[in-house]
C-alpha cells in the first residue's frame, strides 16, 4: 500500500522542488516528475506512474490541476486507478477516494462534467448553424491551405490524442508485447494480445499493434528493442525431413547409379517425402542439393 507521488510543472524553467517537498512530507515513497502542459494527455511520466501503481496503492498530487486540467481527464485517471484497486488523493483538495467523502466529491464532479459536455455540444451546434446561415465555411484556414506548420501541429495533436486513448488500456496489451517481442513474430504476438483482451474489446491487427508500439516507443514508454526483427527460429521439423530425404536419395543413387534427377524427384514423391518448404513436387535443383548433401556427408562416393 505505497503512496506514489506525481508532480508537474508546465515549463522547464519552473521548479518542481516545492511539490516534491510536500509529497515527500505526505509519505510518498516514489515520485514521478513531469515538465508538460496540463492540457496535454500525452505525458510519459504520468503514464509510468499509472503503470506503477498496484492494488491498494494511492496516487498523490499536491493539487488537482497538477494532474488534469479537465474534469473528463481527472475522472478518466481516477476510473483507471479504481479498476486496478488503487486510490487517488489530492493534498490541497477534499478528494481521497479511499474514503466515502472523496468518492462523493468525485461523483458530484462527474455530474458537473456531464453537464459541461452537454453545454459544449449545444454551443457547438449553435455556432455551426450560425456560421452556415451567414455563408461562412468552417474549418481551419491553415489546414485548407496545407500550411506545413499547421499540419505539423495537427499531427502532434493527433499523436497526443491517440496516446491519451491508448494509455488507459495499455496494461491489457503492452505486457504481452513485452513478454513476447522480439523473440516471437508479430502474427503470434497479435494472436496472444487478442486472446488476453477482455470480452468486447476491439481486436488488434498486426499493423495497428505495431503502430501503437511505435507510438509508445517514441514517447519513451516502451523499449525500442520491441520493434527489432523477430528472432529467427530453427525449423527442426524441416531439418529432420531434409535428413530423411537425403538418406533416401543416397540409397536410390547407390542402388541405381544411372538414375536421373527427375526420376529421383518422382521416387521421393512416391515414397511420400515432401519438400520441407511445402508443396507436393520436388524441384530438380532441390534434388541436386540433397545429392550434394549426401556426398558431403559421406553417404555416397564423390
Amino acid at each position: 500500500m505505497a503512496l506514489i507521488g506525481y508532480a508537474r510543472v508546465s515549463t522547464d524553467d519552473q521548479n518542481l522542488a516545492p511539490q516534491e517537498a510536500v509529497l515527500r512530507a505526505a509519505g510518498c515513497s516514489e515520485l514521478f516528475e513531469e515538465h508538460a502542459s496540463g492540457g496535454s494527455r500525452a505525458r510519459p511520466q504520468l503514464a509510468m506512474a499509472l503503470m506503477r501503481v498496484r492494488r491498494g496503492d494511492t496516487l498523490v498530487v499536491t493539487r488537482i490541476d497538477r494532474l488534469a486540467r479537465s474534469l473528463s481527464h481527472l475522472l478518466e485517471v481516477v476510473e483507471r486507478l479504481h479498476s486496478c484497486g488503487a486510490h487517488f488523493r489530492s493534498l490541497s483538495d477534499p478528494i481521497d477516494t479511499s474514503g466515502p467523502s472523496g468518492v462523493l466529491v468525485l461523483q458530484m464532479l462527474g455530474a458537473v462534467a456531464e453537464f459541461e459536455r452537454s453545454l459544449i455540444r449545444e454551443r457547438t451546434r449553435a455556432g455551426l448553424n450560425s456560421a452556415r446561415s451567414a455563408g461562412r465555411v468552417g474549418g481551419n484556414p491553415g489546414l485548407r491551405s496545407r500550411d506545413p506548420i499547421v499540419l505539423r501541429k495537427l499531427a502532434s495533436s493527433r499523436r497526443a490524442t491517440k496516446l491519451g486513448d491508448l494509455l488507459p488500456s495499455a496494461d491489457e496489451w503492452l505486457c504481452v508485447v513485452r513478454q513476447m517481442r522480439p523473440a516471437q513474430p508479430w502474427f503470434e504476438v497479435v494472436a496472444a494480445v487478442n486472446a488476453a483482451l477482455p470480452v468486447g474489446r476491439r481486436k488488434f491487427t498486426a499493423s495497428r499493434l505495431i503502430r501503437c508500439v511505435k507510438l509508445f516507443v517514441a514517447q519513451g514508454l516502451a523499449d525500442p528493442k520491441l520493434l527489432k526483427p523477430a528472432t529467427r527460429r530453427r525449423d527442426w521439423r524441416g531439418d529432420v525431413a531434409r535428413l530423411r530425404a537425403t538418406e533416401v536419395v543416397a540409397a536410390l543413387v547407390a542402388g541405381r547409379p544411372e538414375i536421373t534427377l527427375v526420376e529421383v524427384a518422382a521416387e521421393l514423391r512416391r515414397l511420400r517425402h515432401l519438400p520441407p518448404r511445402g508443396g507436393n513436387y520436388w524441384a530438380v535443383s532441390s534434388v541436386k542439393a540433397l545429392l550434394d548433401r549426401a556426398r558431403g556427408a559421406g553417404l555416397l562416393s564423390k
